[in-house]
């Protein structure tokens, strides 16, 4: 019984790690390794308005597999002979939902959407995680690189 909870506290926090390590920003200010020293267009333009977003948080199957393999092994002391064996499928499948659940919550984020006039006239809006403060009326730069990705600066 000790080395089950001793087993289920490890698996805890190896899933605690690879979910916070797996958390790609949304940050106007945050940059992937594939996207230093890549060349971005540069438009100006003045933030038309701002709104108070929510970013979906990510599933990308770690919260799941750690909260099925957590589940299975609690589910798996329920009763004797057959009963073992389906305590552990339960729990693995119980601990799945959740494990996916708690993954989406922790890594769902504040965002805005900054709807930018362009000095050419063109209306572009762009969702960022909320990161800096953006009010209408500030002079800023839109970002964007040949992958599509773009981002607010102040100017």
């Amino acid at each position: 019984m000790k080395a089950l909870k001793t087993a289920a506290v490890v698996v805890m926090l190896a899933s605690g790690l690879v979910l916070g390590g797996c958390a790609s920003s949304l940050s106007g200010g945050a940059y992937s390794r594939a996207q230093a020293r890549g060349v971005q267009e540069v438009r100006l333009g003045y933030v038309e308005s701002v709104r108070e977003v929510l970013i979906e948080g990510t599933q990308s199957g770690v919260g799941t597999m750690g909260g099925a393999a957590l589940g299975g092994l609690a589910g798996s002391n329920l009763g004797k002979g057959n009963g073992r064996a389906a305590g552990a499928i339960g729990g693995a499948i119980v601990g799945g939902l959740v494990g996916s659940a708690i993954e989406q919550n922790t890594t769902r984020q504040p965002g805005l959407e900054i709807t930018v006039r362009l000095d050419s006239g063109r209306l572009l809006a762009i969702t960022q995680a909320a990161d800096a403060p953006f009010y209408r009326g500030d002079r800023v730069r839109l970002l964007t690189g040949y992958d599509g990705t773009a981002r607010v600066a102040h100017y």
